[in-house]
């Protein structure tokens, strides 16, 4: 067996995610899902302080020294934790030298949105979005690849990053964007794996946090 086949055997993924009041981490070692590990805890009055002691926590230095795949959301959720996770992020990849990519928090829910209102036809596509406080909705774009009937088995690729539009367009699906933490975890896990599987592995350098609008919006 080649090194790089043994490499894709055994591997540790380390996951990052935030919602619009918690922050989450996912471990999952050699791809093993009945093993998975989830921290998830509601922001407190000391995010950046209690993001390093949290992680410190849940992953021991020895294991944190053995993860070779890196993910991280990047929103839209709160501003301060997305800035937050993903200098982390930044920061882990940088330093253990590991590929690091990133999934907007709407892309990580897409499938289980489609997959609750049985959107399964292929090359179907629908919205999921937010309302926003002042004004407009933050929305991005999702269209199902293949026609699965197991849900398990459902590929979905973003075709349109959140952003902000004015008003939802009558003829299209939408569907209202909902965090579910262990489930989003659990997604972001997949994802991580089946681009690192597939060798689709970025630089640290690439993953910059999301900002569809402005923090004071």
């Amino acid at each position: 067996m080649t090194n790089k086949l043994k490499q894709r055997e055994n591997y540790s993924t380390l996951v990052i995610h935030s919602t619009d009041n918690s922050f989450c981490f996912g471990y999952r070692k050699n791809n093993n899902l009945e093993f998975d590990q989830f921290f998830i805890k509601k922001f407190d009055n000391d995010l950046c302080k209690n993001l390093i002691y949290d992680l410190n926590k849940f992953i021991s230095k020895e294991n944190l020294q053995k993860i070779n795949k890196l993910s991280v959301s990047i929103g839209p959720a709160n501003f301060n934790a997305s800035r937050l996770i993903v200098v982390l992020a930044r920061t882990i990849s940088q330093q253990l030298n590991c590929p690091l990519d990133s999934f907007s928090s709407f892309e990580i829910m897409a499938k289980r949105i489609a997959s609750k209102n049985n959107i399964f036809t292929n090359k179907q596509s629908f919205w999921i979005y937010k309302k926003l406080k002042r004004r407009g909705f933050i929305a991005g774009k999702y269209e199902i690849c293949h026609n699965e009937k197991n849900t398990s088995n459902l590929v979905i690729r973003e075709t349109v990053l959140p952003k902000v539009v004015k008003k939802l367009e009558s003829k299209e699906l939408f569907f209202e964007a909902i965090y579910d933490d262990k489930e989003d975890l659990k997604e972001l896990l997949n994802l991580s794996n089946k681009n690192f599987l597939n060798s689709n592995v970025d630089s640290w350098k690439k993953v910059l946090p999301l900002y569809p609008i402005s923090p004071i919006n």
